[in-house]
């Protein structure tokens, strides 16, 4: 029942301009959350390549920007019990690094935009790709998250 669902996206836009509207990261959001929980809180931050790439470094030991990292909450579960939505995360997206995948891949630059929100919603809700069929049960979630969307599959071309 949808009038139970309660989700609180936060976004922190660090930069100048997007080429997608806050409206639209939401409702991406959103309805990655809804595929799989019905509340939740979670930051999205918007930061330059810079950034991004000390953050990757840090986290990931990769001295290059990636298009988005995903820090699921730490919260001790006694705190997370007490909030009225449970505080899931945060989310880093690289504008820069999107639009250079988008004009490579030859790819819609809102359609992937659409695909890394999605993308690093489910990786706060527990979804990886490390492994192969972890990646193929994410990879197809995704893939049902975007349709609903109306945007293609964007593993479609992808040569695994």
């Amino acid at each position: 029942d949808t009038k139970f669902m309660s989700f609180h996206i936060d976004i922190q836009n660090h930069l100048a301009s997007i080429p997608v509207t806050e409206e639209q990261i939401k409702h991406w959001a959103t309805c990655a959350l809804q595929s799989q929980i019905n509340a939740a809180e979670l930051t999205i931050c918007i930061i330059d390549s810079g950034q991004m790439t000390e953050l990757n470094h840090q986290y990931r030991h990769k001295n290059q920007p990636t298009n988005v990292l995903s820090f699921p909450s730490s919260l001790p579960e006694d705190i997370m019990t007490q909030l009225d939505v449970p505080f899931i995360g945060d989310i880093l997206i690289c504008p820069e690094v999107l639009l250079h995948e988008s004009q490579n891949q030859n790819k819609d630059l809102e359609f992937h935009w659409a695909h890394i929100v999605v993308h690093g919603v489910l990786h706060l809700l527990g979804f990886d790709h490390i492994e192969d069929k972890d990646a193929h049960i994410m990879q197809s979630l995704e893939t049902k998250i975007l349709q609903q969307l109306n945007y293609p599959n964007p593993y479609e071309n992808d040569e695994i």
